[in-house]
């Protein structure tokens, strides 16, 4: 078996960019049937107007479906949004994990909550240690200025998150009716 070169480890670095850029995509667009994305009950009578703010508990539920009551740690996770943003349609994150995705310490599962959306779960993305690195970037819809929580479950079943909050002037999420 020949050694690897250079050349090899570029492109095992741009595969592996490529998949955890596919994955992201793919976790994005997929059917959502997690407990954790199901539509808060002020939203189920089919009214179109402004979404209420979801209440601490609320979201808190959300996050328990997510981790089953496990402690949430601040750290190792950066999510990163812009501070402002003008449309709500497209707003563009990168969440990046402190992990070094080996076979003993690698990250399990990002999920990204959000307090003012229809659906607070917006994103859930799972990784694996061949995933080479933690990080993916996507576009997500944000109906208003809210703050948004990025969790980031281990695979020694500990859960790390950071928070950011964004001012968005002109929201998505919402239908003229």
């Amino acid at each position: 078996m020949a050694p690897r070169t250079e050349h090899d480890t570029a492109g095992r670095r741009a595969f592996l960019r490529f998949a955890t850029a596919f994955a992201a995509v793919v976790a994005v667009f997929a059917p959502r049937r997690s407990p954790a994305n199901e539509v808060p009950p002020q939203l189920q009578a089919g009214s179109r107007s402004s979404p209420r703010p979801l209440t601490p508990a609320e979201i808190q539920a959300a996050v328990h479906r997510v981790t089953g009551g496990a402690k949430v740690t601040p750290g190792r996770v950066k999510l990163d949004l812009p501070p402002i943003v003008e449309n709500g349609n497209s707003v563009h994150c990168t969440v990046t994990v402190q992990s070094p995705m080996t076979p003993a310490d690698y990250v399990k599962s990002v999920h990204i909550f959000t307090e003012r959306n229809p659906q607070p779960n917006v994103i859930g993305v799972r990784l694996g240690p061949r995933a080479g690195l933690a990080k993916f970037s996507a576009r997500i819809r944000l109906a208003d200025t809210q703050k948004v929580t990025a969790i980031a479950e281990m695979s020694d079943g500990t859960f790390w998150s950071d928070r950011a909050e964004i001012v968005v002037t002109g929201g998505a999420c919402l239908e003229d009716t």
